[in-house]
């Protein structure tokens, strides 16, 4: 009974803590989409359509990276583009850091998943309002070589949030 009792306890605190999360009020969007068994395929664009409304305040804007303990690499370096509702697009190449000097996973999570809440743009403001589109793909490559990896492996989940 003890510890049926300890788990249903477990399961509330995490369900707890999820809805609290979710509550925030200074997000405006989020959405995640899943890789297929944890790989990121090099020429595999991760799209997100929403709309803008507030051209007067300012934003932050993150990318989201899930990734577990098969991640082989201590950084990821990723090509962003934002395309506009009159057509304009912003193109990024960005680096983050994945890893620790001492190679732990930066990030939050717990057992084999780690998340990874990494700025792509902040404090901006909109200039029109309509549907914008970002869309992500990973520019990872071993020293020497100008090919990205075919399969990026360790990414489960990539997202993008956008917050007051």
């Amino acid at each position: 009974m003890g510890i049926v009792l300890k788990k249903t306890h477990k399961f509330f605190i995490l369900f707890l803590i999820t809805v609290l999360y979710s509550c925030n009020s200074n997000i405006e969007f989020t959405e995640y989409n899943t890789l297929q068994n944890s790989n990121w395929k090099s020429h595999e664009k991760v799209s997100f359509i929403f709309e803008v409304t507030d051209t007067i305040k300012p934003k932050n804007l993150f990318i989201n990276i899930r990734n577990n303990n098969n991640y082989p690499f201590s950084n990821l370096y990723v090509i962003t583009e934002l395309k506009t509702p009159n057509g304009d697009q912003i193109i990024d190449t960005l680096h983050y850091a994945m890893t620790d000097a001492k190679g732990k996973f930066l990030g939050n999570g717990f057992a084999n998943l780690i998340e990874n809440k990494l700025f792509y743009k902040e404090q901006i403001k909109f200039a029109t309002p309509g549907e914008y589109q970002f869309n992500i793909r990973h520019a990872m490559r071993k020293n020497g070589q100008i090919i990205p990896l075919a399969q990026l492996e360790g990414i489960q989940d990539i997202g993008f949030s956008i917050e007051k």
